[in-house]
């Protein structure tokens, strides 16, 4: 049999299992972007301080997906948004990460939690749209050991990115789709 036939059905399966690594997982919503890629770098300034923007209007948005990618010197945690307008946010490490509104201890895998509060946002029903039913997104292999989304309570939705250490992070929203971006720095 000639090589080149015989190299086929190993490509198939190596292209079929580098889809699958991409792909969104069921209900825990992990989507792995493992990079080698050399260029790939974390967005804005990176530091361990608190940040925080406040849109000039009004927004109403819902958060409808939450995805996790691994890349060389960093990983990113992207919430993707839905509405209109443009979401702010206070994002701060907490070591005690309490639910808003009740103030109840969160559960989590980490040493040390980054509490992303996303204002801006609504309920599903305010947009006319399903619920999203986000879960806790769990980690394969990286220092994030999971993303929990607490809900969303007086137009804030909160989430718990779960670590072993603080580390440097930045924020950035991209457009089109529109998404809040946080990268972590290994």
């Amino acid at each position: 049999m000639n090589k080149s036939l015989r190299a086929v059905p190993a490509l198939l399966l190596t292209t079929s299992l580098t889809l699958c690594a991409c792909s969104v997982e069921g209900k825990d919503q992990v989507t792995m972007a493992a990079s080698t890629k050399s260029g790939i770098s974390p967005l804005g300034d990176t530091n361990i301080a608190m940040k925080t923007s406040r849109p000039n209007k009004p927004a109403q948005l819902l958060v409808t997906d939450v995805r996790l990618g691994i890349h060389d010197s960093f990983e990113r945690v992207v919430l993707d948004l839905d509405g209109n307008g443009d979401p702010g946010w206070f994002i701060d490490y907490t070591d005690k990460p309490m639910q808003q509104g009740s103030g109840a201890l969160v559960q989590h895998d980490g040493r040390i939690t980054l509490n992303v509060n996303i204002d801006g946002t609504v309920y599903p029903h305010e947009l006319n749209m399903e619920d999203p039913e986000l879960h806790t997104v769990s980690s394969q292999g990286g220092f994030i050991s999971q993303v929990i989304s607490t809900g969303t309570y007086e137009g804030r939705s909160q989430f718990f990115i779960c670590l072993d250490e603080a580390r440097p992070y930045s924020v950035q929203v991209l457009e089109d789709p529109k998404r809040i971006v946080i990268d972590i720095l290994r």
